[in-house]
């Protein structure tokens, strides 16, 4: 058979994968994918067989077509390998595929199997949990694509992969320039997956802000936007965003997240006007709700943590912040430019209905508190607490949470006292909803801040009987009781929680992430059993003897655990007084 002959014989090879592989795209094959797979690379490893034949007879002048031919082979084989699992041999095909193309990268025929192959690469040095060489090969297809760009000067465009094998492109396939744009997406989404796994953050934040513009951009030529995902990685990369005080930033992206969700949320009403309603189309709405309630709770951090940082600062302000009210500092500023400005005018007035500046006073904390509560109260009609308790309950402690920061920007005790209530309320409704033996790291923490709750409300009514001239009435006496035996119940059931049973000459070590909130409960405990007002000498003593026991334990407790007289160094000095004026204070009941 001669040359011409058998590179007609290879096309025709060609043309049978793509047929294959269609037509498993196609009907979506469940069973045996495999196989069909398997069967392409057969034909494909017939191809390179043929292919390294025939270069071997021709002259090097006359090879360039054949190469390009063998280099698109072995991406394929690649792919499909990869596809099966067969992760080293399609590592193996893929560098075949850049050997062969040395030097040429930048020519039109052998750009894009280049960089397709350079791509696969990255990712499977990714699964392979080796992100630095998978970086290496990421950024080599970077500039590959770059050094294109400029050299060709928009003048040539790059080569269809199938036109070497005779296969001219079809009217509704995507232009060769468009899949080069659309392959460099890629390459920049993959480098936001690596620069993640290898902790540089902010590198990850630029490039996925960098996918994003480009997934925007290229939508009306390619029509191919996930509206879901992108909405959920705009979303995602708020948070980074926001925990390094680039608030604008933060804002931008969510307010371009609730965008496209809108106009998703547009595409699924026509689709159910036109087509009536399906298990597809039901399945995309409930995705829909789903991500949509996400997104409402990204919202919801970023009010939170903009109440947090205001009140640390109006707590720890010094003069040099006196006059600077924007919350992006100097950080921001490397990522000042990670905004979509194809959308800017249409997400302001998104964008305006929360600030991005720091909170001065009430009324600036009240607006935000409103809207914080507005997003959590979303998010809650799709995650009920019968279908998604761990969620709702840890929306109603976010629900919680604000209703804390508010009550900081408010100056008057009793509304804050009425604020801590509500806490109380929403909590207590929660946690008798919960079984403890299956959510017992939320019970832990509900406990914690019903102790913690009951505990201000406690200082509230103290600081007020003892700044007054006036006699404490019954009334106030029994509510200040009421209030610090509730504390104690809740400080106690989250003791009880952790089956860790104590005694004075037998101290259990906590585990690690349970120590320090341990031993602040029995803190607490020292501290709460002082507050019990009784005129009975008898429950005095009781009282007395309690917080001295709570106090003496972390005393031992550190004694015996060093590290935690690290963590616990205040409190710890704090016991040691307490115990001694606690000492006395028993004594003086005794002697009476």
């Amino acid at each position: 058979m001669e040359s011409k002959d058998k590179i007609a014989n290879i096309r025709a090879k060609f043309k049978d994968v793509r047929k294959l592989l269609d037509d498993l795209e196609k009907h979506k094959t469940k069973y045996e994918p495999y196989k069909i797979k398997y069967q392409a690379i057969e034909v494909l490893n017939s191809m390179e067989v043929d292919l390294t034949n025939i270069l071997m007879d021709m002259p090097e002048e006359e090879k360039e077509e054949e190469i390009i031919m063998l280099a698109v082979v072995h991406l394929n084989l690649g792919l499909l390998h990869a596809d099966t699992e067969e992760l080293k041999t399609g590592e193996e095909q893929f560098m075949k595929c850049i050997k062969l193309l040395e030097k040429k990268e930048l020519e039109p025929e052998a750009v894009l199997p280049v960089l397709s192959a350079l791509n696969q690469l990255g990712i499977i040095w990714s699964q392979w949990n080796q992100p630095t060489k998978a970086k290496d090969f990421l950024n080599q297809a970077k500039k590959i694509y770059n050094d294109f760009i400029d050299t060709n000067n928009s003048c040539r465009d790059p080569i269809n992969m199938a036109q070497n094998f005779g296969i001219e492109q079809v009217e509704c396939e995507l232009s060769p320039k468009d899949v080069l744009e659309k392959i460099h997406t890629l390459t920049l989404y993959y480098l936001a997956q690596v620069y993640r796994s290898l902790k540089d953050h902010r590198q990850s934040a630029i490039y996925c802000h960098m996918t994003l513009c480009r997934q925007l951009g290229q939508n009306d030529i390619m029509q191919d936007l996930d509206y879901i995902d992108w909405a959920l990685n705009a979303a995602t990369l708020s948070q980074y965003l926001m925990e390094n005080t680039s608030f604008t930033q933060a804002r931008h992206h969510l307010a371009a997240a609730i965008y496209i969700l809108q106009k998703y949320e547009n595409i699924l009403e026509e689709k159910t006007k036109n087509n009536g309603e399906s298990e597809a189309l039901a399945a995309e709405w409930e995705n829909f709700n789903h991500r949509s309630a996400d997104v409402a709770r990204c919202w919801a951090k970023y009010g939170i943590l903009l109440l947090m940082l205001s009140k640390e600062r109006l707590l720890h302000k010094t003069e040099s912040e006196q006059n600077n009210d924007q919350l992006n500092r100097d950080s921001s500023k490397i990522i000042d430019d990670l905004r979509f400005n194809v959308l800017e005018k249409e997400i302001e007035s998104i964008a305006n209905q929360i600030t991005d500046k720091y909170l001065l006073d009430f009324e600036d904390a009240k607006l935000v508190f409103l809207n914080v509560q507005k997003w959590l109260e979303q998010a809650k009609t799709y995650y009920t607490l019968e279908n998604h308790a761990s969620d709702h309950t840890s929306i109603i402690q976010d629900i919680s949470v604000t209703y804390k920061y508010l009550a900081f920007f408010e100056e008057h005790e009793d509304r804050q006292a009425k604020m801590h209530k509500r806490r109380i309320d929403i909590l207590e409704n929660v946690i008798k909803e919960l079984n403890p033996q299956y959510y017992e790291s939320a019970c832990r923490q509900i406990w914690i801040e019903l102790g913690e709750i009951y505990s201000d409300i406690l200082d509230i009514k103290l600081d007020r009987l003892r700044s007054s001239d006036e006699k404490p009435a019954p009334q106030m006496l029994t509510k200040i009781n009421h209030l610090a035996k509730n504390s104690i119940k809740n400080f106690q059931a989250f003791l009880n929680s952790l089956h860790i049973r104590n005694s004075s000459s037998d101290i259990q070590e906590f585990p690690d992430e349970i120590m320090q909130p341990a031993l602040f409960s029995y803190f607490h405990l020292g501290r709460l059993y002082n507050k019990i007002i009784s005129p009975d000498k008898n429950i005095q003593l009781q009282n007395t003897q309690q917080s001295i026991n709570a106090y003496r334990f972390i005393i031992d407790y550190c004694e015996k655990y060093p590290k935690a007289a690290e963590v616990m160094k205040v409190e710890l000095n704090l016991c040691k007084e307490l115990v001694n004026l606690s000492v006395l204070k028993s004594n003086h009941y005794q002697s009476k």
